[in-house]
């Protein structure tokens, strides 16, 4: 009696294999054209601040390279969700980007609850740019004049020692918070709407201490109307190699740096990802670039996406603790 050629578990054997034919043929054409048109960054926060000043230093130095212009849209609103939300909500195709920084990508998710997007499941990292050294600065004339005094200052009954940051919940509140749970200090929480009031105020001697980013507060260390105490990265800052870390200072394994990276909706295709985390790497190690990300205070950190997602999930963990021990809020 005749039989089929092809049984109905060879012709699923068959269709599988198909399937899988198409889809590296999908998967190899997608790396060959990529990228045949332009691709947008989307920045989600006013022009102007050193994240939007460095995605249009790293956008300006990949169109040169990849031989398609990477545009920079703005889409700022609500600390970063709304612009982000709408590159999860895009064609997976690594024509619609986002440059992320730690505050929307590791610590919005542990004030919003209704966030829009999830970090991890949403988003897959290209890469990142890199880390921006944060510094707590102190009024000169200030009675502690080292992180030691600070803490031991601030134990003491009915002592308060107030520190300004640039805002609630922004990545220099929460480090502070991690200081005080680290070591038991009391430091009081004021947030200005922005680290420059903050740092005038500190000049002024209305409040003692003022936590920020590097490049925010080099000119007043430099003019000495500001104390530098400590800088929150593992290595000393190169340019103010004269500033001990928190380590060195007493504190062991507090290493706190905001970052800046780029994201792509998750589904992107591998290979997308592969190709467009080498050209950023390749643009992150040209002199030029360092140096011009070093001005603003970033210290440009080559890197695969499993290396930074490793990163960023230690984050998500370590700042979602924090913020629930110390009860921080969204401001409304």
């Amino acid at each position: 009696m005749f039989k089929p050629l092809f049984s109905k578990v060879t012709r699923r054997t068959w269709l599988g294999l198909l399937a899988c034919a198409l889809s590296f043929s999908v998967t190899a054409q997608t790396q060959n054209n990529f990228p045949n048109k332009p691709i947008r960054l989307i920045v989600p926060f006013a022009p102007g601040g050193v994240t939007d000043t460095s995605g249009r230093l790293i956008a300006d130095q990949l169109s040169r390279r990849i031989g398609q212009q990477v545009i920079v849209e703005n889409k700022p609103g609500a600390s970063g969700n709304i612009g982000s939300a709408m590159v999860v909500n895009s064609e997976p195709d690594g024509y619609t980007l986002v440059l992320g920084f730690d505050g929307t990508m590791a610590i919005n998710p542990h004030l919003f609850p209704n966030m829009p997007f999830d970090t991890v499941k949403d988003l897959t990292p290209i890469g990142k740019i890199g880390n921006t050294i944060l510094i707590l600065l102190a009024y000169p004339k200030f009675e502690a004049q080292t992180l030691k005094e600070i803490i031991a200052l601030s134990k003491q009954p009915g002592k308060t020692i107030n520190f300004g940051s640039s805002g609630v919940a922004s990545p220099q509140h929460i480090a502070m918070e991690l200081l005080n749970q680290q070591t038991g200090a009391k430091l009081v929480h004021v947030p200005y709407k922005g680290g420059g009031q903050a740092m005038i105020d500190a000049q002024a001697g209305v409040i003692p201490l003022v936590y920020t980013a590097v490049a925010g507060g080099y000119a007043y260390v430099k003019s000495e109307r500001l104390k530098p105490i400590a800088v929150s990265s593992k290595e000393r800052a190169a340019s103010l190699p004269d500033v001990p870390t928190f380590i060195e200072s007493g504190v062991p394994d507090f290493v706190v740096n905001g970052w800046v990276a780029i994201f792509a909706p998750s589904k992107t295709p591998q290979p997308v990802i592969d190709y467009l985390n080498k050209e950023l790497n390749a643009v992150l190690m040209l002199p030029e670039v360092k140096a011009k990300l070093e001005t603003l205070g970033i210290e440009a950190t080559p890197g695969t996406p499993a290396q930074f997602s490793k990163e960023l999930a230690s984050d998500l963990a370590r700042y979602g603790k924090v913020i629930k021990d110390a009860n921080i809020k969204a401001e409304q």
